[in-house]
């Protein structure tokens, strides 16, 4: 989280005071947050997945309790936690299904862990859904009454929030972004699921990276091969900073993603019609202010109008998300507080 976060003073904090957990694959973001969003705490552990979702849980209750602590407040205080973790998950239920990067905690009843674990009642949430929710209440999209959020890393997300509503299904599987279908011919690249032609397939690290390796075979010429003959591993760092550099076939691969992304936009706001689309997630190349981040940014927007409706292209804004990394603690946090009583 950012280090110059100034945080709110129990004091002057506005009641009721709710809990954000973000559970990713290596660590565990939680948030003491007031109900205008303000946070009074902040903690990270580690996840330890390898140790189980019981063991998580109770060290995520031992986490809360820090955070009273640290705040100077009573768990009267406090009305609701929100728990965001990596899906495919069942948010009637409370079970986390089977995660890709959380392998020991496949089928866990994770919502009634946290909540038995933290003395709170839990509402439940997929972690870009989370995170969405989070830009929409305090982050990039605050001035907005609708907004699109995609999260581009290992994989794409999605989240969509419309009113102050979070999108999410009747099967818990709204919002998921990343499989939207951008490419119907056979030869088209597989996804994480085997599903072909998805945005993930083309926009994820994996196929970001994947384009190069194939330049790479084709025997383009690029200041890559050096590298990854030289023994390192190709990773989109790694193209970001031979774009940066000057080489061309880098250069070419982030903005190829560019125009992927801007099919998938165009498909969401064609959809949504939405006020507003976020881009966040940590493979933005250097995000808002860096020179290839906002490269990648313009390409994204040129794409994207070209495709949209006339009557659409100076009126949904396309930026990066603000927030970062604390996205989604405090989208878990604001989903909860609209549960709160």
């Amino acid at each position: 989280m950012p280090a110059s976060r100034d945080f709110t003073a129990a004091a002057s904090a506005e009641r009721p005071l709710l809990v954000g957990i973000d559970v990713g694959g290596t660590s565990i973001k939680l948030g003491l947050v007031d109900s205008r969003g303000e946070t009074l705490a902040y903690q990270a552990i580690p996840t330890h997945a390898e140790t189980g979702a019981a063991d998580a849980a109770d060290r995520m209750g031992q986490a809360v309790r820090a955070l009273y602590a640290e705040a100077g407040v009573a768990a009267s205080d406090v009305a609701r936690a929100g728990l965001a973790t990596p899906g495919p998950l069942d948010i009637a239920t409370g079970m986390l299904l089977h995660p890709g990067n959380l392998p020991h905690w496949h089928n866990t009843p994770i919502r009634d862990l946290v909540s038995n674990a933290c003395g709170l009642p839990v509402r439940f949430a997929n972690d870009a859904n989370a995170a969405a929710y989070g830009e929409f209440w305090r982050g990039a999209g605050r001035e907005v009454r609708s907004m699109v959020m995609f999260t581009l890393g290992t994989g794409v997300g999605g989240g969509i929030v419309i009113d102050d509503v979070l999108l999410e299904g009747c099967h818990g599987c709204g919002g998921e972004l990343g499989h939207i279908i951008i490419d119907c011919h056979d030869d088209a690249p597989n996804n994480s699921l085997d599903i072909l032609g998805t945005l993930e397939g083309y926009c994820g690290s994996y196929g970001v990276t994947g384009r190069a390796e194939a330049a790479l075979a084709r025997g383009d010429a690029s200041s890559l091969r050096k590298r990854t003959g030289d023994g390192e591993e190709l990773t989109p760092l790694m193209i970001a900073e031979e774009a940066e550099a000057g080489d061309q076939l880098a250069l070419d691969v982030v903005l190829d993603t560019a125009k992927y992304l801007a099919i998938g936009i165009v498909t969401a706001v064609h959809t949504i019609d939405p006020e507003s689309v976020v881009i966040g997630g940590a493979m933005t190349f250097g995000g808002a202010g860096h020179p290839l981040g906002e490269r990648f940014l313009d390409r994204i927007r040129s794409e994207a109008k070209s495709r949209m409706f006339e009557a659409l292209r100076d009126k949904v804004s396309i930026d990066f998300a603000t927030l970062g990394s604390d996205a989604g603690y405090l989208g878990a946090a604001g989903l909860a507080r609209r549960d709160a009583p």
